[in-house]
Formats: structure tokens, sequence, C-alpha cells
């Protein structure tokens, strides 16, 4: 019974944890936050966005503001209307879909002059990546390897932990 119990808290955990635990909080531009004159593209350009990350737009309130656009609008700079800005400061926007993301600031030029516009590819969340290994055509030259995520490392920590506590 208790084995019982125990296999069922795990279940839980192996659902509910990866959703919270993977998630990454990333504030947009680190020290620089979200101003003008900063290459967001660099800063971008080494990070694995995925659905459940969070990006924290810091900046002083009333010098900047926050607008989700499409790649036109990035493109072009174009500003939706005001009313469509975010613009508390501290703006946190939760990655809910894979895809191509576009962001931007609406103040004055600060999108055409001072460059300030932020481009993302997301990828599907941990949870929604893992399948198992399909088989490698065999030949005498492929190589064979695994590849692992942070979620299956998870998985199998997990599965670890709880074997030793059951035997």
């Amino acid at each position: 019974m208790a084995s019982m119990n125990l296999f069922a808290v795990l279940a839980i955990i192996c659902i509910v944890i990866p959703r919270v635990a993977f998630a990454t909080e990333y504030i947009v531009g680190d020290d620089s936050g979200w101003t003008i004159k900063f290459d967001y593209a660099a800063w971008a350009k080494d990070k694995e966005f995925r659905v459940g990350d969070k990006l924290v737009f810091a900046y002083p309130v009333g010098g900047h503001n926050v607008h989700k656009v499409n790649a036109t609008g990035f493109k072009e700079c174009i500003v939706p209307p005001e009313s469509e800005a975010l613009s508390s400061g501290n703006d946190v926007i939760t990655l809910a879909t894979p895809g191509n993301k576009w962001y931007l600031c609406g103040v004055g030029q600060h999108c055409t002059d001072g460059g300030q516009k932020l481009s993302i590819a997301v990828l599907p969340a941990f949870e929604e990546t893992w399948q198992a290994p399909s088989p490698a055509p065999a030949s005498p030259s492929s190589a064979t390897g695994i590849a692992t995520s942070r979620y299956q490392i998870f998985i199998v920590a997990l599965i670890t932990i709880a074997m030793a506590i059951i035997v």
C-alpha cells in the first residue's frame, strides 16, 4: 500500500514539477534591462526559449513600454495603439505557445532609432518534446547515441530515488 501511495505521488510529481522546475525567467537585456541602444539579437542568440518560460521587461515607468507585434511590425517598427502597451516597468510575459515572437518599445523613436526591439523563437516545453528515440537504421558506419534533455535526466533521477526508497 505504501509503495502504491509513493507511486501515485511520484506520478503527480512527474507531471507537475517539469512545468515549474524547467521554466526559466529571463530578464530581457539582463542587467541593462529594456532600454535603447542595446543589442537584443545578441542577447537572445544563445538562449533557448521554451513554452512556459517568462520574459521580464524591466525599465523605468514612463520611460519605455512593451508591445507584442507581428513580423512586419517588428521589421518596420510599426507601433500598435498605446492601449495595447504593457507599461508597468516590470512587465512579465509567459511564453504560452511555440513559434516566433516579436516585441518592441513604442515610445518615441526607441524602436527605429534606438533598436529597442526583441525577436525570439520559442520551442515547445520539455515534456512536449520528449519522445522515445526511433531505431537507427543498421549500417556498419552508423553511430549510435542517446539524446537527452533536462526532462529525461530529471525523470531518470526521480526513478532512481524512488527505487532507492522502495528497495
